[in-house]
């Protein structure tokens, strides 16, 4: 039996929680909230397996009430489920501590039912568009990272490497022997994880 903790103040949203909830035979409501400061000493008294929170609630925003649980019961898991889509919202929640976030609008009880499962069986639940977010976010940072770690030099060959120039044109522009412009392209295919120039250019245009 998957022990359940719902805090939400929209009343519709919440009774729709908890009917879904109480739907399912492996699935139990053990307490419903319509604010932080009103669960948070229920659930430390009485702790459950997921706690199903909103971001915005009148006081205690959902993401202080996860940072306080999370400290004093790391077995609870937490899903967030709210209409916040933005990155800086996504981030937040996810860094303090929600294995889940799902978004209000769209969401089917079938969505929810599975989220549920799926966080208390070690998976991290997110709709599309959050678990989108979440994996550009680190493509983003390798991109990054990798950017960094060539040199102004490298940055220099490869620019022109993507404008056709050759490696004899190359090194007369930049003034060096055929040899080190070699050398700098072996650097480089080393940093960015390339086999070839085509590979190369084709990351470098990411950067």
């Amino acid at each position: 039996m998957i022990s359940i903790a719902v805090i939400e103040d929209n009343a519709e949203f919440r009774q729709a929680l908890e009917t879904i909830i109480k739907s399912e035979n492996d699935f139990m409501l053990t307490a419903s909230f319509d604010s932080a400061e009103k669960a948070l000493p229920s659930i430390q008294a009485k702790p459950v397996d997921i706690v199903i929170t909103d971001i915005s609630l009148p006081g205690m925003r959902g993401v202080e009430l996860i940072v306080q649980l999370k400290q004093k019961l790391p077995q609870t898991q937490f899903m967030v489920c709210t209409i916040h889509d933005d990155d800086e919202t996504v981030f937040e929640a996810l860094k303090c501590g929600a294995s889940g976030y799902l978004v209000k609008e769209p969401i089917t009880v079938e969505e929810i039912v599975k989220a549920i499962r799926d966080l208390y069986n070690g998976g991290s639940p997110m709709s599309p568009f959050i678990a989108r977010k979440v994996i550009s976010s680190f493509q983003k940072s390798i991109v990054t990272d990798e950017n960094s770690l060539l040199s102004s030099r490298e940055k220099e060959v490869l620019e022109l490497l993507s404008k056709g120039l050759l490696y004899k044109e190359i090194a007369e522009r930049l003034g060096v022997t055929h040899e080190t412009v070699k050398k700098h392209l072996k650097n480089i295919y080393q940093k960015l994880h390339v086999q070839n120039k085509i590979e190369a250019i084709n990351k470098f245009k990411l950067l």
